[in-house]
């Protein structure tokens, strides 16, 4: 095994070593790490709603969700987010990764072109890798390529896969115009909603029901561990599609159901985002602050289009430091390095959240005026 040493000395060597660091129950920092977009994760609600579905369904599914795992508490759910995603139907996984690999590695076969942003998250590359199809990585967000490569291979069933919104910079991916690719060529347009869903639309329908698009062939993942404030993942479809990825999806047909207690929670967070529309331009509101106070404090934030804002910092040893002067200012942030960053140049990723004060973000101005002169 003396490769794993010589493996870990690479990484070592390249800045890229990562720890875990437990987080505490009692922190004071001001967190703009995190993907609780809303706030949600210990709202009160959202929280005693977990603490009811455990009480009441038991710690676990108790199994797949064709054989015990299905409750009526999943039915709930299910129904809620189709309401909010104004979906037809939607079909929850234990993550969002797991959802991504259903939902790809289900709907294409040997014979299917599968087309790919080069930016996509890793749970869609792994599907990618994971499906029998042929698969074209495209440039981040070249809707000339995408409908290049369907030209040169006609008769081929193709598929378009993209994030909503890249989670690294949180720029939109050029939706409308995938769609109208897609429609074209009567392909299925696969959209990752995980960094949308709960932020994007009046209510927080997400990137792809806020720009109109909504056809028979729109196929849209998320998680609800971002947004919402719990934990697993989902995909929105229509009728058709969600009876496939029952009968077919190996991810959804071998592994157990989605806890009772993050079914709860997620049941109330959806319901909360629901009932607050306010939320979601909350969120995206503290974001343009985040990025407005990045550049008082000498940085200068990259462009972004929902609740999260990265800040370019250089190479991973700058920015692991830059990282550790805010924690001991008091802020979390996001430290993101390769192989996440899509470019090789490692950022600071801040991420708007709902409830974030005047008071907080002056402490994250102060944090962030600390790293740009330690860095």
């Amino acid at each position: 095994m003396t490769w794993l040493a010589q493996r870990a000395e690479h990484r070592q060597a390249q800045g890229l070593h990562r720890t875990l660091r437990p987080r505490h129950a009692d922190s004071q920092r001001i967190d703009i790490a995190s993907n609780d977009y809303l706030g949600l994760a210990t709202d009160p609600d959202v929280v005693e709603a977990g603490v009811a579905a455990l009480r009441t369904w038991g710690a676990g599914a108790t199994g797949s969700r064709l054989v015990s795992g299905h409750t009526a508490l999943h039915a709930e759910l299910e129904s809620a987010l189709s309401i909010l995603l104004r979906a037809e139907r939607t079909l929850t996984f234990s993550s969002g990764y797991l959802a991504n690999l259903a939902a790809i590695t289900a709907l294409t076969d040997e014979d299917t072109l599968l087309l790919s942003d080069a930016y996509n998250h890793a749970s869609i590359i792994d599907a990618c890798r994971l499906s029998r199809a042929k698969t074209t990585v495209y440039p981040n967000k070249d809707v000339a390529a995408v409908r290049r490569a369907i030209g040169e291979n006609p008769g081929k069933r193709a598929v378009i896969v993209t994030d909503a919104l890249f989670s690294v910079d949180g720029d939109l991916a050029p939706l409308e115009q995938l769609a109208e690719v897609a429609q074209t060529h009567d392909a299925v347009l696969v959209v990752d909603e995980a960094h949308s869903l709960g932020v994007l639309g009046d209510t927080g329908e997400g990137a792809c029901a806020a720009a109109g698009i909504d056809h028979e062939h729109l196929v849209r993942t998320f998680t609800l561990s971002k947004a919402l404030g719990s934990q697993g993942g989902g995909v929105a479809a229509s009728e058709p599609v969600i009876e496939h990825l029952i009968n077919s999806a190996r991810t959804f047909i071998f592994d157990t159901g989605l806890a009772p207690a993050a079914v709860g929670s997620a049941l109330a967070a959806t319901t909360t985002v629901l009932s607050r529309p306010d939320l979601p331009g909350l969120a995206r509101s503290a974001t343009d602050n985040l990025a407005e106070i990045a550049e008082h404090a000498g940085w200068q934030a990259n462009p972004h289009d929902a609740a999260v804002a990265s800040i370019p910092v250089g190479t991973p040893a700058q920015a692991v430091r830059a990282q550790q002067v805010c924690a001991q200012e008091g802020v979390d942030v996001g430290c993101f390095r390769p192989p996440s960053v899509p470019d090789g140049i490692a950022r600071l990723r801040m991420t708007g959240q709902a409830d974030l004060t005047d008071d907080d973000l002056n402490l994250v101005e102060k944090a962030l005026r600390a790293a740009r002169e330690a860095t």
